[in-house]
């Protein structure tokens, strides 16, 4: 009987499964490397400028709003103190212990146990403790990527700095030096418009364009009515197509691609991306391969502006005080700021174990992003990248917490493995591979909490849904399932 749980990470995915569960009746232990909850939000993670993609109504925990004095879009700091803030209202501090980093982690087959090895790491101090059940919460961006350059040694040597969005920490560093932002995601060119004013020069390195959507369309509409919806989400084809979006993808089709098209036209004119040389040249609808990226507040200005500039290429090489680039371009260059993503990793599991969650590619092989079918008393939470990333993670913990409560049945190992197998090759047809090992359900957030709703019989009423459809997402709608979750359980 499971009454132990290890949890690894307090991010979001971390402290709603904490909370959840710790509400189950389990023993729950979080383990937390930095000096703060928070995970991408914690202070030695946030980089200038970083804000939230969604606004703040769609942003938060279902039984937890933020408050309602933060802006629209919250800073990468208000964020983190809403999430300390959710830790003391459902006093999980006592549950969490800080600046402890999971070094090892040891499935023992016989006594059914996870024995997991932590250090303190401002006193460097080791412990071990005994788990019946480990959750692996350490997120999908845990590990910067950060590419190796031809001549780094030399740049670094001369006083240069590489370094990815996440290290890069302070605005005043850049501060009349000579910059290159490879990149062009949200984070990168959050960080290039950050520095542009005051440094000596910023050039974001974009070895793709992509299409960037406006906080607000028209400079009127706020973009969450049309893309935090239920609309906004059919709009583009999922794996299996139910109901309305069966009209969509269907006989609507022409309806579907008009909407698309108009959307398309009005960002173009908006942002202006023609004139500035900036126009992808592939249909809008190629957001839904890898991520949607919102535009920076005055980023295209300073583009147009000649205040920071963005140049199709990648680095060839470095000297002390130049790049070279791939067009052949040589470009004054003092730090390297790398917006070039993450790598998912999990350290403190031996080879062993990952080579039994993960494929030859490294693709997780989990079951509704959650259980590997082959290791026993492991889960994973948080390892599904979406739109509403904390709500993805709260009904997840739901669906740990009922099936680890006994009320949630698993099909057999055999159709689990067909779901895996069939998601997997869905999101590498349709991101061309840039799914992020298996981890990027974007933008089909919603669809996703759907499915584990519905495992666990807790669907939304139809009235709900309707309203979803024409409007934000409200994560106050979700409270229902947890309410009724703990109810069930009380009951057995």
């Amino acid at each position: 009987m499971i009454k132990t749980v290890g949890i690894v990470g307090a991010g979001f995915a971390g402290l709603s499964t904490a909370k959840i569960l710790k509400a189950l009746g389990f023993q729950v232990q979080v383990f937390e490397k930095e000096a703060e909850v928070g995970g991408v939000w914690a202070a030695s993670r946030r980089y200038p400028g970083l804000t939230t993609q969604n606004v703040r109504s769609t942003y938060a925990l279902s039984d937890y709003p933020m408050p309602a004095s933060y802006p629209e879009w919250p800073s990468g700091e208000q964020v983190q103190a809403y999430m300390q803030g959710y830790v003391d209202h459902f006093g999980l501090a006592q549950h969490i212990a800080l600046n402890t980093e999971v070094v090892s982690a040891v499935f023992d087959e016989q006594a059914l146990q996870w024995t997991v090895a932590v250090r303190d790491i401002e006193r460097g101090e080791r412990r071990q403790f005994r788990f019946d059940q480990l959750i692996v919460c350490n997120g999908i961006f845990s590990e910067p990527a950060v590419p190796t350059y031809a001549g780094q040694e030399a740049f670094v040597a001369a006083g240069g700095r590489i370094c990815h969005t996440s290290q890069f920490n302070q605005e005043s560093d850049a501060k009349d030096r000579h910059v290159l932002v490879v990149g062009y995601g949200k984070s990168s060119c959050d960080v290039a418009n950050a520095i542009a004013q005051t440094s000596a020069s910023t050039t974001v390195l974009a070895r793709t364009l992509i299409w960037k959507i406006p906080k607000k369309f028209m400079n009127v509409l706020n973009y969450k009515f049309l893309l935090l919806t239920r609309m906004g989400e059919a709009l583009f084809r999922y794996i299996e197509l139910k109901g309305f979006e069966k009209f969509l993808h269907g006989p609507g089709k022409p309806v579907r691609d008009a909407m698309l098209g108009s959307v398309e036209s009005v960002v173009t004119r908006q942002l202006k991306l023609r004139e500035i040389g900036l126009h992808p040249g592939t249909p809008l609808e190629t957001i839904a391969r890898s991520t949607v990226s919102l535009v920076t507040d005055g980023f295209y200005e300073k583009v147009a502006a000649g205040r920071l500039k963005v140049t199709q290429a990648s680095i060839q090489a470095l000297q002390p005080g130049r790049a070279t680039l791939s067009n052949g371009d040589t470009v004054p260059a003092e730090i390297v700021v790398c917006g070039t993503g993450w790598q998912q990793q999990v350290p403190f599991l031996d080879a062993a174990t990952m080579a039994r969650v993960t494929d030859a590619a490294g693709n997780f092989r989990l079951y509704r992003s959650m259980l590997p079918t082959d290791v026993p008393r492991l889960a994973f939470n948080g390892y599904n990248s979406s739109f509403f990333s904390q709500l993805n993670c709260e009904i997840g913990a739901l669906w740990l917490g009922d099936w680890l409560r006994g009320g949630l049945q698993l099909p057999p190992r055999a159709q689990q493995e067909a779901w895996i197998d069939r998601r997997l090759a869905w999101m590498e047809e349709r991101t061309d591979g840039k799914h992020s090992k298996g981890t990027n359900i974007i933008p089909f957030s919603v669809h996703n909490i759907d499915e584990l709703l519905q495992d666990m019989n807790l669907q939304l009423g139809a009235l709900t849904r309707f309203r979803q459809w024409l409007g934000p997402i409200d994560p106050r709608d979700y409270q229902v399932a947890t309410r009724r979750l703990l109810q069930r359980h009380a009951a057995g």
